[in-house]
């Protein structure tokens, strides 16, 4: 495994949300939301539309105001654009007929690191490699996004995160629209980078896939329901509550 993988500190640091609430105008996102989550674990997002499972992401990483509540990374209180934590918005809401190359993607995830300008180094480059390699994109580096495949493009986006060097990511429905293999290779390659110590946090809508996936779940109706492994949480007054029905 490549060093953009790191498995010294697998379940130390943790993400702590406390008592988290956002709003849009009068409309309650978020209600008192508080749960705190190591290192080398996936963790899967679940509720129903509008239950607040991309404010939740967008609030983590700052790019939605938390009306009151805070959120903790390695004790430390989380400022928007910290380069450790990643948010991967779901496909839908990315332009892929943007000329840009998936080695360019990636290139995208060393600007936080660069500060204002700075020029690629060395060890820019080999971040770069080792993010493509991670997500087996090295044949695909020259290649243009839009052409991608919807499994491809997810790989894409994560290794530009790894190239950042992110520790927490937050991925909006990464196995959305995806086949089976797809999606099994993309759980795979998430699976890895959990095992060496990263934090992953995916919303997902399937039900049936979360035992697969996944080894913890946040159940949400804008605020936290439950959370445990998918067997827990995997229970019809749950759903119920979640779902609504």
């Amino acid at each position: 495994m490549n060093a953009l993988l790191p498995s010294d500190h697998e379940g130390t640091h943790h993400l702590v949300v406390r008592k988290l609430h956002a709003h849009y105008g009068r409309v309650c996102a978020l209600h008192d939301v508080s749960f705190q989550l190591p290192c080398g674990r996936m963790i899967a997002l679940v509720g129903g539309n509008g239950a607040g499972k991309t404010t939740l992401m967008k609030a983590i990483v700052g790019l939605v105001a938390a009306t009151t509540g805070e959120v903790f990374w390695q004790d430390r209180p989380v400022q928007q654009g910290i380069p450790e934590i990643a948010y991967l918005p779901q496909r839908q809401d990315v332009d892929w007929r943007f000329p840009l190359t998936v080695r360019g993607l990636v290139e995208m995830g060393r600007y936080a690191r660069l500060g204002a300008l700075r020029s690629m180094q060395k060890k820019d480059d080999t971040a770069v490699g080792e993010a493509l390699s991670a997500m087996q994109l090295v044949k695909l580096a020259d290649r243009q996004i839009g052409a991608l495949s919807g499994g491809q493009q997810q790989r894409a986006f994560i290794a530009r995160a790894l190239a950042q060097e992110a520790h927490v990511l937050l991925l909006d429905e990464p196995f959305s629209g995806l086949d089976h293999p797809s999606t099994q290779m993309l759980g795979e390659l998430l699976r890895a980078l959990a095992e060496h110590g990263r934090l992953v946090i995916a919303s997902h809508h399937d039900l049936n896939s979360l035992e697969e996936l996944f080894d913890e779940v946040l159940l949400l109706n804008r605020r936290l329901i439950r959370r445990g492994t998918p067997a827990d949480v995997l229970q019809p007054d749950l759903l119920k509550e979640a779902f609504g029905g």
